[in-house]
């Protein structure tokens, strides 16, 4: 019996630093789910009545006309998740103020300037609108969009930092975690992507979290001593 009782206490011991581990992370593993995201102006074309991630910059794409672009002010962390302008690409809706002109297209625009909670600190995103833009037949969609919205802003890597003047300031910021503060002034490439090892140590809230769960786990061992 003492050999049971002992191989049962040496079994419980060893348990005791697996469950401190598996604490541990959980914990580290809910520190990284806050991943940094990017506050952005995104580029959406549309594919019937959806819209669908642009694939190229609004500089480079050459609408056939008919098609709906749409632009998105948003936080997201990458192409996956982020915000699509509110609203469907209704072509017929947009433009049905605006004729048809030979050796001109239409475009129907759509600018979403976000939610108070992806504005910058200090700035309240204007209400969103469409327009309809009868431009050259080789026009871009930067080109359509500039016929509509002006003042436009881009950064010197050509990144669209502001449509008619929102944002005031900033392009392409990293936003840390659930915070609305930016954590870098660094532009973003086309695709957002998170890079390098700066600001990738721990939080105040994780490192709060670790001491917590070694607590716990001296907690167990001391009373794991006192059974025997």
């Amino acid at each position: 019996m003492r050999r049971a009782g002992g191989i049962a206490r040496g079994r419980s011991r060893a348990a005791v630093p697996l469950l401190v581990l598996g604490a541990l992370l959980a914990v580290l593993g809910a520190g990284s789910a806050q991943a940094a995201g990017y506050r952005y102006w995104s580029f959406w074309e549309s594919e019937g009545k959806d819209w669908t991630y642009a694939t190229q910059g609004p500089s480079l794409t050459r609408p056939d006309d008919g098609a709906v672009e749409g632009f998105r002010f948003s936080v997201s962390e990458d192409s996956q998740d982020s915000a699509r302008p509110r609203g469907a690409p209704d072509f017929a809706q947009i433009c049905a103020g605006t004729p048809a002109r030979d050796g001109m297209k239409r475009i129907g625009v759509v600018i979403d300037p976000g939610t108070a909670a992806d504005a910058p600190a200090g700035e309240t995103p204007p209400a969103p609108r469409t327009a309809c833009a009868r431009v050259a037949r080789d026009a871009s969609a930067a080109q359509a969009l500039a016929s509509v919205a002006t003042p436009l802003r881009y950064s010197s890597d050509a990144l669209l930092c502001a449509i008619s003047g929102y944002p005031e300031s900033g392009c392409g910021e990293q936003v840390a975690g659930d915070s609305s503060e930016p954590a870098a002034t660094e532009p973003i490439a086309s695709s957002p992507a998170t890079g390098g090892d700066e600001g990738s140590g721990p939080s105040a809230g994780v490192l709060v979290g670790l001491g917590a769960v070694l607590l716990l786990g001296i907690a167990a061992v001391l009373q794991g001593r006192r059974r025997r």
